[in-house]
């Protein structure tokens, strides 16, 4: 997710131009054998994202499950932006203890000077040199999955079997063009045609969600795969955000019998849930996108006690972690405040 919004003009403009998503930009990769300069190191790359980002809790989720906290330690930037984006005000001073800067927007200059794009999370920071390594938000999660299994924990699940990846692929694709793409499509539409179009594909798109998981736990196979992470980021938001702030209308998450039970259940898996922080969500949403909800007045609802109720989704069988184990808690500092949680 981008501070200097895809749409170009600031978060002002959003609503008022077409909205596009961009193409990561720096699409280095940080690979076993180091092919693009950048080899797999424990602790030498610092990940920054926000909390309210979609995009950057994909890498959070994948983060946690694998155990890959000791290797790559975590930046939080502030739900809330100001002209130069993505900022670290909720560390001491308003600098990040590691990076020693104020704002991402410091890497992306030492990267590449004068860069014309977006400062997007989630992103991934080489701490000696302080430059960006990468900030494509599709990649860095699958090689976090297949690259690093070296630095992986004891009992670590695997996200992108080989044997499923074509199919995992498939689903993704569907998910992305017409889910977590299409909530954006709708909510900053520019006018009333663009935004019944990117509603009724994105609920049609649900609705054939539905239907694949009514009889089976997970998207693809009978474990946690990238593809039920993908996912996952754009349900947690759909009824604190995306129903209201985006339109995206037409029915509740809660009011989905199959994708409230699925969406319960990876939210209670140890990895999901305890890297979700409804405060961040609600306040970046509401207060950023001022094209769209220009009073920056944030809904006190809904209420969020269902998350932890029972979904009986392990009724269907299936193992969450495969012949591996769930992760331990969050390390010390990276637990979500309070006020975020159910």
């Amino acid at each position: 997710m981008g501070g200097r919004d895809d749409a170009g003009g600031g978060n002002s403009a959003y609503g008022r131009k077409a909205f596009k998503r961009s193409r990561a930009h720096f699409q280095d990769r940080i690979t076993a054998d180091g092919r693009d300069g950048w080899p797999v190191e424990a602790g030498r790359y610092r990940l920054v994202v926000s909390r309210a980002c979609p995009w950057a809790s994909r890498a959070l989720v994948s983060r946690r499950l694998l155990g890959l906290e000791d290797a790559v330690s975590l930046a939080v930037a502030d739900p809330l932006q100001d002209d130069r984006s993505w900022r670290f005000t909720l560390d001491p001073d308003g600098r990040d203890p590691v990076l020693g800067i104020r704002y991402l927007s410091e890497a992306y200059d030492r990267r590449e000077t004068d860069y014309p794009g977006g400062v997007s999370v989630p992103a991934v920071v080489d701490v000696p040199s302080g430059k960006l390594v990468t900030n494509d938000y599709q990649q860095i999660t699958l090689d976090f999955a297949t690259e690093w299994t070296a630095l992986h924990r004891a009992g670590a699940p695997d996200l992108y079997p080989e044997k499923l990846r074509d199919e995992i692929d498939a689903v993704m694709d569907d998910v992305f063009r017409d889910v977590n793409n299409g909530v954006y499509r709708a909510g900053f539409a520019t006018g009333q045609e663009e935004y019944e179009a990117a509603c009724t594909r994105l609920f049609r798109r649900l609705e054939s969600l539905e239907e694949r998981l009514e009889r089976r736990r997970y998207l693809v196979g009978d474990t946690i795969t990238e593809a039920d992470i993908r996912l996952f980021t754009t349900l947690v938001r759909f009824d604190p955000v995306y129903h209201g702030h985006f339109k995206c209308n037409r029915w509740k998450l809660t009011e989905s019998r199959v994708l409230w039970g699925y969406a319960r259940d990876l939210f209670q898996t140890p990895g999901f849930g305890d890297t979700v922080d409804f405060d961040h969500i609600k306040r970046h949403y509401y207060q950023v996108h001022t094209g769209v909800n220009p009073s920056g007045i944030v809904p006190l609802g809904p209420d969020l006690a269902g998350w932890t109720t029972p979904h009986h989704r392990e009724e269907l069988g299936g193992r969450p972690f495969g012949d591996g184990t769930p992760p331990p808690a969050a390390p010390p500092g990276e637990e979500v405040p309070a006020r975020g949680r159910p």
